[in-house]
């Protein structure tokens, strides 16, 4: 089946919403910038490609009822700090004459860029391989097809014999609930473990390789993903095990030297005390909650994107790619 986290109404913009997901498939309407702002802060769309997406059709929606643009612009960009394409789709959006026809190319340009990458990194897979993946990287964290997870779905069309192992991904189950439905829904063999499971069926040998999305790409190739992929990252290493990320080039941040410059989000602490009204921790106690992790170019065995892949990753063979 298609799965469509975005639909673009011309006066709306409609959002599927991540947050019901697997139990209910439910579309939330938003006619405003700072509608679209709130769904992208509370986690109704989510994924860097899907946020960049989402943003231009806020500003554009703006756009077309004559509201401030500059205000559109600064609501939108302070709804989540660390996803790059967020940014990158606002500044094309701002620098645009025809504001909604600029974000439908965003869009489309993402859909189009998520196949390639799905064709590019399906080179990289074995026949027959088990693939790990953390938090969701597909058709929901993009336009449409998805990035790691789309290299799976690319890999699947031709070789049925793969499997996917989706880590859960504490705290906000990623993994879970929204890789295991998408998989669910296209027939693709899934196999669901908690985040601390990883390392032991690693050490059985019981993966191929590692795939995972990206928020955000250093110019020196160090990757800001889901909170947990740098554990994945050190586990592969230590097992022997490819690691490649997978992410558009709206994901690179040429301005950010290295990871260091990355800013982490924290979110909510009831995202770690609890979930959907359940609460296991104590009142009282001290939580840290940072959203994403930094792992280092040197922990990666190659970045997939739309114009190829550059294998061992550094600054000068990041460099060259984006040129």
């Amino acid at each position: 089946m298609a799965i469509e986290p975005l639909r673009w109404k011309g006066d709306r913009l409609e959002l599927l919403d991540q947050r019901l997901l697997p139990e209910q498939t439910v579309y939330l309407a938003c006619h405003t910038a700072v509608e679209v702002a709130q769904a992208i802060r509370d986690m109704v769309v989510r994924g860097a490609p899907a946020i960049g997406c989402a943003a231009a059709f806020g500003f554009a929606l703006d756009s077309r009822k004559r509201l401030n643009l500059q205000t559109a612009y600064a609501c939108l960009a302070a709804s989540r700090p660390t996803a790059v394409n967020l940014f990158w789709a606002l500044q094309r959006m701002r620098a645009a004459s025809d504001h909604e026809q600029e974000a439908l190319r965003i869009y489309t340009e993402d859909l189009a860029c998520n196949r390639q990458i799905g064709l590019h990194g399906a080179a990289l897979i074995p026949v027959g391989a088990r693939i790990m993946t953390y938090c969701n990287s597909g058709a929901l964290a993009t336009s449409g097809h998805g990035t790691a997870l789309g290299v799976v779905r690319t890999t699947f069309a031709k070789d049925r014999s793969i499997t996917v192992i989706a880590c859960e991904t504490r705290p906000y189950l990623q993994g879970a609930r929204l890789t295991a439905w998408e998989c669910v829904q296209e027939g693709i063999p899934c196999t669901l473990i908690t985040d601390n499971m990883a390392g032991h069926l690693m050490s059985k040998g019981e993966v191929d390789v590692v795939i995972v999305g990206a928020d955000r790409i250093a110019a020196n190739g160090d990757t800001a993903n889901k909170i947990g992929t740098y554990m994945l990252a050190v586990l592969a290493r230590r097992h022997r095990l490819p690691f490649y990320v997978a992410a558009p080039t709206s994901s690179f941040d040429p301005a950010s030297a290295d990871g260091s410059a990355i800013q982490i989000e924290e979110r909510p602490a009831q995202e770690v005390t609890g979930y959907r009204g359940a609460r296991w921790a104590p009142e009282g106690i001290s939580v840290r909650n940072p959203a994403f992790d930094v792992t280092p170019a040197e922990l990666i065995s190659g970045i997939v994107c739309e114009k190829g892949v550059v294998l061992a990753p550094d600054r000068e063979r990041v460099r060259a790619l984006l040129a």
